[in-house]
Formats: C-alpha cells, sequence, structure tokens
C-alpha cells in the first residue's frame, strides 16, 4: 500500500504536478465561493474563455502569456458591468453573451496570428508539464491571492451580502470588485495549467459547491472547500497515474463524485440523512 502512495514521487514530474494540483485545489474554491455565494458562478466559466484572446495576442507579440491572460479576462469583467449599467439585459444573458464572443474572438485570433499555441493544452491542461518554476510561480500566486482574502475577508464578506449596505457604510465597493475580479482571474490563470480552461471551472465551483452543502458559514465554506479541492486533485492525479487518463478530466470526475457524496451526506441538506433527521411535529391550531 506504501508503494502504491510514494511511488509517483520517484518522478520529478508527478512532484512538480501533483504539488502545483494541490496549491491550485485549494485557491480555486476558496475563491470560487464568493462565486457561489453570489450566484455567479457562470462569471467564472465566462473569465476562463475570455483569456484566450489575451493568449494568442501574447504569445504572437512575445510577451508574458500571464499577462496577455489576465488583461483578456479582466477585460471581460469590464464588458459585462458595461452591459448591465448601459442596458435592461439581465447579468446572465450579458455573461452569456461576453463568453461567447470572447472565446470565438479567442479562435479567430489563434488561427488568423497562426501563433504555436497548443490549442488541446489550452483546453484541456497538461499539469505532467509543469517545471519547479511554474510550481514557484503558482504557489507565489496562491500565497498572494489567500492573504488578500485574509486581509480583506470583512469587507468582501459584507459586499458579498449586502452590497447597497456596504455603500451606505462608505467602503470602497467599486475598488473590492475590482480587486475580486482580479483575484478571480488570476485564480483561474494559475488553474488553467492544470485542468485546462474548459475544466478549470469545475475546480474552481465544484468543492465550493460540495462545502456549500456541508457547511454554513463563509470561512468553514472556503476550508471544506480548499480540502476537497485538494483531495480532488490528489486523487485525480493517482488516478491518472496508475490508469493511464487524461490528468484533468480525472480531476474533474473526482470532484463530481465528491459533489454527490456531499449530495447524499449533507447533514442538513443530504438526500440519504433527510429521513434520519427527526421531524418537527405539526403546529397545534
Amino acid at each position: 500500500m506504501l508503494d502504491v502512495l510514494l511511488d509517483p514521487f520517484a518522478y520529478e514530474f508527478m512532484r512538480n504536478a501533483l504539488l502545483v494540483g494541490v496549491l491550485v485545489g485549494v485557491l480555486c474554491p476558496v475563491v470560487g465561493t464568493y462565486l457561489i455565494v453570489q450566484r455567479m458562478a457562470l462569471l467564472g466559466d465566462v473569465i476562463a474563455h475570455a483569456v484566450l484572446p489575451g493568449l494568442a495576442i501574447a504569445h504572437f507579440l512575445g510577451i508574458s502569456l500571464a499577462l496577455g491572460a489576465f488583461c483578456s479576462g479582466l477585460l471581460s469583467t469590464f464588458v459585462i458591468t458595461w452591459i448591465r449599467q448601459q442596458s435592461r439585459v439581465s447579468v446572465d444573458a450579458a455573461m452569456a453573451l461576453t463568453f461567447s464572443s470572447f472565446f470565438g474572438l479567442g479562435i479567430l485570433l489563434l488561427t488568423t496570428l497562426r501563433t504555436q499555441l497548443d490549442l488541446k493544452e489550452l483546453l484541456f491542461g497538461d499539469i505532467l508539464s509543469v517545471t519547479a518554476t511554474d510550481a514557484l510561480q503558482t504557489g507565489a500566486i496562491a500565497l498572494i491571492v489567500l492573504v488578500s482574502v485574509k486581509l480583506f475577508y470583512k469587507e468582501l464578506l459584507f459586499l458579498t451580502f449586502d452590497k447597497t449596505g456596504a455603500e451606505a457604510m462608505g467602503l470602497p465597493v467599486r475598488w473590492l470588485n475590482l480587486g475580486l475580479m482580479a483575484g478571480i482571474t488570476i485564480t483561474l490563470i494559475a488553474g488553467m495549467q492544470t485542468v485546462g480552461v474548459i475544466l478549470v471551472i469545475a475546480l474552481m465551483v465544484g468543492p465550493a459547491i460540495a462545502a456549500y452543502l456541508l457547511v454554513k458559514e463563509l470561512h468553514w465554506m472556503m476550508l471544506v472547500g480548499g480540502g476537497l479541492g485538494a483531495i480532488a486533485t490528489t486523487i485525480g492525479m493517482y488516478t491518472s497515474y496508475y490508469f493511464d487518463w487524461p490528468s484533468g478530466p480525472a480531476i474533474a470526475l473526482v470532484i463530481f463524485v465528491l459533489f454527490v457524496i456531499a449530495l447524499l451526506f449533507s447533514p442538513s441538506q443530504g438526500l440519504l440523512t433527510q429521513p434520519l433527521r427527526p421531524r418537527k411535529p405539526p403546529v397545534q391550531p
């Protein structure tokens, strides 16, 4: 049994992949918690696909891919906000339009600029190709984002559940929103190499909604979600190693299994635990 656990560590690429997987597995659900409680999970999907034009342009110009992806992802959030402010279009419709437009533009740029970016790798990730330098960069991103969440936890909590009250209290709502969007974008960029553009949203949303079923307070949701994310990436990597499966889809499937377990056995909302909870006696007239 011990050999099964230790055998992957004999290879440097597996050590790097497991380290990056755990870092991203913790980071994504912590940030994704804000999307879940604000009922804005689709926004993560929008940003994940909206980075594609920035990647294509950055590669063509020979600049940092992360910088291009960050600018493009952040621009998509400004476009959504602008559409909402200038029209009566609902937020979900604005996000759907931005999602398809930016993704289409990204595919067009990848084709017309004739970049050498591997579209398959962008869409589905290649965690086995990460290096020690990538691991250090991911660790730095995780540290910055998690420390920022800790420092501004109360302000973001207020903003999340009572935006009007936050404005009345004089909090810098616009800057807090910008910081949150920047944090989401950076987190998605960090997760892209792990599971790719398409599946990174599973890592951001899946463990967070599983934690949402298990606990009631925001900080516990972050802690449990981060733990579930780390477990999902680790199990997914071991599954990928021993069964020769693609790592990104393996991680996504493990996340879904963890969510189903939470759905079945949640103490307050579980499908199988509901009959076990004592029923309240009927109110007498």
